[in-house]
């Protein structure tokens, strides 16, 4: 493996390692925060943070031609992933969330054919199954509840899972002609601003200055790590690989869920767990020997 494609992976298991866990850290916070007012002040943060990262290093101004490809990629990527999954959250568990996490490959994989992005050979689709299965395995979706209002909130959760992909997807080719930070950082301020409008109300109704200390932290992490970090590293990934494989490494955060549980509560690793992991990683080695 060459040190360019080796350097995408580590990108890619870094993404998915911090985002495992996002949904405890998340419904910790949201006892704290309105859920748009959490989704309001992760946009006023990153937002600035990207822009001037972007000009930092990369020093490029999209042209206006590209605005509205950029405009839609702020709403399906930041307005309505963002807010539909901190909505979702709050409706429903932590573990519903995660279960659904495995349908954004589903998802791209369709997105990525129906918009001509990338042709799905047998490597593809067999490497997506296997992924999504071993995710299914280690989350054993015997412990899915919809009872009361989760099951709306499994359909917003579902809802950022579509919007998601087809984000990756229509990212793909406008990697081609602009950088991945800038990339990242226009679409977030096309998406932060329609997101901060809708959730204006909720972050003039909520005083942040009577925030607990843990609250803070969990702010802090979510800010900086699932929303700032994790997009720039994805769109820089995305650049040099494909929608599909972005989508698949999706699949290894229920593995980070269950190895923060092992290395920070103790909790015991089970053949359920084994085995999930097993088929993740053959799902991604098929992935990964298409996209190479």
């Amino acid at each position: 493996m060459s040190d360019r494609r080796l350097a995408v992976h580590l990108a890619l298991l870094f993404v998915q390692v911090t985002f495992g866990a996002f949904p405890v850290v998340g419904k910790a916070v949201l006892l704290h925060l309105p859920p748009l007012a959490l989704a309001g002040l992760r946009v006023l943060v990153s937002t600035p943070l990207l822009l001037a990262l972007a000009w930092r290093f990369e020093r490029v101004r999209p042209a206006r031609r590209d605005w509205p490809e950029l405009a839609l990629l702020g709403v399906l990527g930041v307005f309505l992933n963002q807010v539909l999954f901190i909505l979702g959250l709050q409706l429903t568990s932590a573990t519903n969330a995660a279960i659904l996490m495995p349908s954004i490959p589903v998802f791209t994989a369709a997105a990525a054919a129906a918009f001509g992005v990338q042709r799905l050979g047998p490597w593809t689709v067999g490497g997506i199954v296997l992924a999504c299965a071993g995710a299914l395995t280690v989350l054993d979706p015997g412990r899915w509840s919809t009872t009361g209002p989760a099951f709306w909130g499994d359909l917003l959760i579902l809802g950022n899972c579509l919007a998601y992909a087809i984000y990756l997807v229509l990212q793909r080719p406008v990697l081609r002609r602009l950088p991945p930070l800038t990339v990242v950082a226009w679409a977030f301020l096309f998406g932060g601003a329609a997101t901060v409008l809708v959730s204006a109300p909720a972050l003039l109704g909520t005083s942040v200055s009577n925030l607990p200390p843990t609250a803070w932290i969990g702010l802090t992490y979510i800010v900086l790590v699932p929303t700032a970090v994790n997009y720039a590293l994805n769109s820089w990934a995305l650049r040099r690989s494909s929608p599909a494989l972005v989508a698949a490494y999706t699949c290894l955060q229920p593995v980070a869920a269950a190895a923060l549980a092992i290395l920070l509560l103790g909790e015991g690793l089970n053949v359920r767990q084994v085995v999930g992991f097993v088929l993740i990683a053959s799902g991604l080695a098929l992935v990964n020997r298409r996209a190479a």
